[in-house]
């Protein structure tokens, strides 16, 4: 998927460590959502997920599908 960022306005989690090892997520204007590594200083690869695709993975969170183990 082919996506549009200008403009876009990157957010990390208020529970993020200092250490920069985290993602940060942007909500663009097509309704698609692009995440990246903080790390990377904007320089590393981003993913794009349209806006049912985002929502699926929300509901996975939600009820733990992600967990290890």
């Amino acid at each position: 998927m082919e996506v549009d960022l200008t403009g876009a306005v990157w957010r990390k989690s208020a529970h993020s460590g200092p250490d920069g090892n985290c993602v940060e997520v942007a909500f663009l204007i097509d309704g698609n959502v692009a995440v990246r590594d903080t790390k990377d200083n904007g320089s590393g690869p981003i993913l794009a997920f349209a806006p049912g695709e985002w929502d699926a993975f929300l509901a996975g969170v939600s009820v733990g599908e992600f967990r290890r183990g």
